[in-house]
């Protein structure tokens, strides 16, 4: 997906912003940027992050950046921040979203003038290039982000950086969260909550869907009021966010915690530990132990000094051969034992299968599986959630296709989803079977909303059950 980091300061900004950035390097795994404005104008840094730690390729670069304003981004795809040139002067731009109508805009900005893109690999444009090209279209910053807003088809958080501040807008439904905070010298904006903490910032406020801030080393003022209706991910407290952040007042470990303490009170199995898959499933499983008086143990332990992050590959057979190597089993925690397993969610399933297989093989009589979300029947149209191409990625659409057939309508699909209908309680057996779970039983959504406690009108459940849109979406007039 992506996170983003931004500071204005008084005095030099650029180990704040090195250390703010860095805090979102679990959101991506490609590229990973800096740019800042100071005395000798506007300078940056971009570099490809695959194989080594944001921290370790920006060493030589927090030495020669100078600059007291500052934005800086981790990200799965597009190199950024861009530096831009325009009629609305230089700045500096950083996004985090997903343009589903990315062509059709690209194609009426060639028809509306002489625009030029640079391609990137696979002659792609550059989302964030694009989104600079539509705050260009008007006559001042703040009316070029909203046009931005209004236009994009998905989701969109920006942040711009000029010579005296930083422009920050959450996306338009605020789907992912964008967050202020102060210290006597300095204003900070970020992705995540926590990435300020040890910075010694303190909290201001979450900024509202489609909020429009400015902040400077003085000062931080809303230039364009927030909307009304919120649909911010679920997902975020399920699986990508970390441990520390926290969404809408919602700390992500408590949530975990949650969502583990209601699946076990729907559960009847007897298990003689309660294990999480690391990282993001071991919340969920203390949760459960908590609440069902199971041991919590770890059978198995990630390699954390070279496997320190959970994202994997594209290609899928590195990323086989990767989740099997990256956890060591503890045969004495395993072998003879029935374990109940917890993990974010099932997706394609192959990561699992091969986990319960390796457990099988380290001597596991039973593995109980219990995602700690809903099945996942819809992919994500809002934001860069996953690498898949196909819903048929997910191994729910398959099982429905192989049910079902090529044409499958939204009222089966929300069949499939209700967990009180048969057609769900058989498309969960056939994933038991198919991945060779001794018992199998998924987070209810109700449950899982219940979990998180803000009101459900607020939270996005696009991949659970199709429903994501908000009434009044401009796109869902269209």
């Amino acid at each position: 997906m992506g996170g983003i980091f931004g500071v204005a300061k008084k005095t030099d900004c650029v180990l704040d912003l090195f250390f703010g950035t860095d805090y979102h390097s679990h959101l991506g795994t490609r590229r990973g940027g800096m740019a800042v404005y100071g005395e000798r104008g506007f300078d940056r840094a971009i570099h490809n992050i695959e194989n080594s730690p944001f921290r370790t390729k920006f060493d030589r670069d927090v030495a020669e950046l100078k600059g007291n304003i500052g934005i800086g981004c981790i990200s799965d795809y597009e190199p950024q921040p861009l530096l831009v040139k325009s009629h609305l002067g230089s700045y500096a731009i950083t996004t985090v979203g997903k343009i589903n109508n990315l062509q059709e805009l690209v194609n009426e900005a060639f028809e509306s003038g002489r625009t030029q893109f640079l391609e990137m690999s696979g002659s792609n444009v550059n989302p964030t290039e694009l989104v600079a090209a539509l705050i260009n279209q008007s006559d001042s910053i703040v009316e070029g982000i909203q046009h931005a807003q209004e236009v994009i088809d998905g989701s969109m958080t920006i942040m711009v950086m000029t010579n005296e501040g930083i422009y920050a807008a959450r996306d338009y439904y605020g789907r992912t969260p964008l967050v202020i905070g102060h210290k006597e010298d300095a204003y900070c904006v970020s992705f995540e909550s926590f990435a300020y903490i040890n910075l010694d910032y303190q909290d201001v406020r979450e900024l509202g869907p489609a909020e429009i801030v400015y902040i400077t080393p003085e000062s931080c003022t809303t230039v364009s009021e927030p909307k009304e209706d919120m649909k911010i991910c679920t997902f975020l407290w399920i699986y990508y966010g970390y441990p520390t952040s926290t969404y809408e007042g919602v700390n992500v470990e408590e949530m975990r915690y949650n969502c583990g303490d209601m699946l076990a009170r729907r559960d009847n199995v007897k298990p003689d530990i309660v294990a999480g898959v690391p990282d993001s499933g071991i919340a969920h499983a203390i949760g459960y132990a908590n609440r069902s008086g199971v041991p919590f143990a770890r059978p198995f332990i990630k390699y954390t000094p070279t496997w320190p992050r959970s994202f994997m590959p594209t290609d899928q057979s590195q990323r086989n051969l990767i989740a099997r190597m990256k956890l060591i089993p503890v045969d004495a925690l395993i072998r003879n034992k029935s374990l109940l397993l917890i993990d974010d969610s099932i997706v394609r399933g192959t990561q699992l299968r091969e986990t319960t297989e390796f457990l099988y093989r380290s001597g596991a009589k039973e593995v109980h599986i219990r995602p700690a979300c809903p099945p996942l029947l819809y992919g994500c149209k809002y934001l860069n959630f996953s690498r898949s191409n196909s819903e048929l990625d997910l191994i729910t659409r398959r099982i429905i296709q192989k049910r079902e057939g090529d044409t499958i309508s939204d009222e089966l699909l929300k069949d499939y989803a209700d967990p009180d209908s048969q057609n769900y309680a058989d498309m969960l057996e056939e994933i038991r079977k198919q991945l060779n779970f001794t018992t199998l039983r998924f987070h209810r959504l109700d449950d899982m909303v219940q979990s998180v406690g803000i009101d459900s009108s607020k939270l996005c459940t696009y991949c659970w059950n199709g429903e994501g849109d908000c009434d009044s979406c401009h796109h869902c007039r269209k």
